[in-house]
């Protein structure tokens, strides 16, 4: 997939360091919440998945992997990573969080 997002971004001349791929992530993690707010009536109903949903979540997957790619990760590297992590952690504390609480 980030090889995929690489290809256009260079074939659309989408220019963007880090800053603005993080930027742009955000953004289009806001849009995705303010969809699955009202597919689930502003937490009165379950969410159940539309339409809108899946393009902003495609947008979200685009924005993470341009990010990756503006900062030169791998993204199934840092996956597979992160991954590996929660596994550990599970297998040593039974949870996948960190523990630490605030």
């Amino acid at each position: 997939m980030q090889s995929r997002v690489s290809d256009l971004i260079r074939q659309y001349h989408l220019t963007g360091d880090g800053a603005v791929r993080y930027i742009d992530l955000v953004s289009e993690v806001g849009e995705l919440g303010k969809e699955l707010l009202k597919a689930g009536d502003y937490g009165t109903l379950d969410c159940r998945k539309n339409e809108n949903m899946v393009e902003e979540m495609g947008d979200c997957l685009f924005s993470l992997l341009a990010l990756c790619c503006a900062l030169d990760i791998d993204a199934e590297t840092a996956l597979n990573a992160a991954l590996s992590k929660y596994q550990m952690r599970f297998e040593q504390n039974g949870e996948i969080g960190s523990g630490s609480k605030v």
